[in-house]
């Protein structure tokens, strides 16, 4: 089976060796399309709706991960251009943007930490020593945890933000590479690409109440605005596994292009963008029929997305290419292409005070 590029030019250079077996067989490919994201971006979930006024007195802002790079690219979205670049950890992966916009957790799989963000001077803060290989990176609606999913140790690191330190350890499935929270933050849904399956955890008591078996290999889930729908990427059998939140079973299954890996919903919940990492393109879905109603065409190995708050454009990151897409939401075309770090990876997009 062929590899994925990514794990040719990502994993190979990590300098860490997997410990499970089958990940040297024929398996591979379902560990090389594992590269989220963040998914973040956009995996934590759609941000709370703004007003026109509040993103005026907002700057709009769009942290890449750099995982060869070992850095951070900061895009101001209204020029789309790379305005700073912050130093991290070692690969950094997915990242996630607090709701207020003052802070950016990272997750850097090869120093199992997590770097924090000040997005008022953009600098590293502080460095969260998490789980061994640190994924993938959500934060729940108050803005009050950070869910770390951690690839090798088969569990969630879960991050307090008023101290920045690890108050609990949730064991899930196997390979962990992508986390979500409900609007609500009850609830977190961690894919697990190694056992096929998505973990549901309880915020209320970090314990996982149920596992729901998806396609081969999901990568990153995210959830919708009014949380009943969570959409998992499967870069094993090329589609998009749809969960209702109210009975944690699958209710729909749609095809999309070849190792979908990372995926962003639009603030108002009627579009999802999926990058299809060996295709090189993104598959607009309709959330009304489940159905594939667009294709566009991006750069080498897309990875991770991000939609802005006002979703009007989306941010699409490409490994080979080093370099981030950025697409009109009005007519499913890229208008521009943005240079940043080498092997970008996970993305988002928020709002940070002016």
């Amino acid at each position: 089976m062929a590899r994925s590029r990514e794990v040719a030019r990502g994993e190979a250079g990590s300098g860490r060796l997997h410990r499970r077996g089958w990940r040297s067989g024929p398996r591979r490919l379902l560990i090389a399309v594992a590269v989220l994201v963040g998914m973040t971006m956009a995996m934590a979930g759609p941000a709370p709706a703004t007003t026109a006024a509040q993103r005026q007195q907002q700057q709009q802002v769009t942290y890449v991960a750099n995982q060869t790079s070992d850095n951070v690219s900061v895009i101001d979205t209204s020029t789309n251009t790379v305005v700073d670049t912050i130093t991290v950890g070692d690969a950094p992966r997915g990242l996630a943007i607090t709701p207020g916009g003052t802070r950016v957790y990272v997750a850097n799989a090869d120093s199992d930490n997590v770097s924090v963000i000040d997005t008022s001077t953009n600098t590293v803060v502080d460095t969260i020593t998490v789980g061994d290989r640190p994924w993938a990176v959500a934060v729940s609606p108050g803005g009050t945890r950070v869910y770390v999913v951690n690839r090798d140790s088969d569990n969630v690191s879960v991050i307090s933000t008023a101290s920045n330190t690890v108050i609990d350890t949730i064991t899930v499935g196997d390979d962990p590479t992508g986390v979500a929270v409900t609007p609500g933050g009850t609830r977190v849904y961690v894919a697990n690409l190694g056992s096929d399956n998505v973990s549901v955890i309880s915020t209320a008591s970090n314990t996982v109440v149920d596992t729901i078996t998806v396609g081969a290999a999901p990568v990153a889930p995210v959830v919708t605005p009014g949380g009943t729908r969570v959409y998992v990427t499967n870069a094993g059998s090329g589609s998009v596994s749809v969960i209702s939140t109210a009975s944690n079973t699958v209710i729909d299954t749609i095809t999309v292009g070849a190792a979908p890996e990372g995926l962003a919903v639009t603030p108002g919940g009627t579009r999802v963008y999926v990058a299809n990492n060996v295709s090189d393109n993104v598959s607009v879905i309709s959330t009304a029929s489940n159905t594939v109603i667009d294709t566009i065409t991006v750069g080498d190995g897309p990875l991770g997305v991000a939609v802005t708050p006002g979703g009007t454009r989306v941010y699409v990151t490409n490994f080979v290419s080093g370099t981030a897409s950025v697409i009109s939401t009005a007519t499913n075309t890229v208008t521009g292409t943005i240079t940043v770090g080498t092997g970008p990876v996970g993305v988002d997009s928020g709002l940070i005070p002016d």
